[in-house]
C-alpha cells in the first residue's frame, strides 16, 4: 500500500464535520477554517469583544482555543472525521502582543502515528508573518481509525 501523500478530507468536508459533531466550533462562528494541506491546516480567529481583554488585546485562553482546534483539523484532514482524537498536552508562549483583530493560525503536524499525533502551531496577525504565539501540541488518535 502506497503511504499517504495529501488529506484524508478536504476544506469542505471538514467544515462539513465540525457543523455537524462540534457546532460549539463550527465555521462562521468564532473560528474559520482557511485551508487544509498534507499535515498542515491554517485557521482564523474572527475576533469580537469576546476574546479580547483588558487592554483590547487578544486575550491567552483565546489564543489557545485556536491553537488547540487547529492542531485538531490538521490532524482530522490527514486521518478522517474521527471526533474522539483528543488533546494530551498542549503547551503555548506567548511571545508579544498582537494586533487588534482576527489572528492566523498555522498548524503543521511534526508526527503523525497510529496512537499520537505531534504539531506546532504559530499564531500571527494577518500581513505580519511575526509570530504572537507558538504553541506544540500531542493528541491522542483512538484505535480503529482505518488507516
Amino acid at each position: 500500500m502506497a503511504p499517504q501523500t495529501g488529506p484524508l478530507m478536504t476544506l469542505e468536508e471538514v467544515n462539513a464535520f465540525l457543523l455537524r459533531d462540534f457546532p460549539q466550533i463550527a465555521p462562521g462562528r468564532d473560528f474559520l477554517v482557511e485551508a487544509v494541506g498534507p499535515l498542515s491546516a491554517r485557521m482564523r480567529l474572527c475576533a469580537s469583544e469576546k476574546h479580547l481583554r483588558p487592554g483590547g488585546t487578544i486575550s491567552g485562553p483565546s489564543m489557545f482555543a485556536l491553537a488547540d482546534v487547529t492542531l485538531y483539523v490538521a490532524i482530522l484532514a490527514q486521518i478522517g472525521p474521527v471526533a474522539l482524537a483528543v488533546t494530551t498536552n498542549l503547551n503555548i508562549n506567548f511571545l508579544r502582543r498582537p494586533a487588534p483583530g482576527d489572528l492566523i493560525a498555522d498548524c503543521r503536524l511534526l508526527k503523525l502515528g497510529k496512537r499520537l499525533a505531534v504539531g506546532e502551531v504559530f499564531l500571527h496577525s494577518p500581513g505580519d508573518e511575526d509570530p504572537v504565539a507558538h504553541a506544540t501540541g500531542t493528541y491522542s488518535i483512538p484505535p480503529g481509525r482505518g488507516l
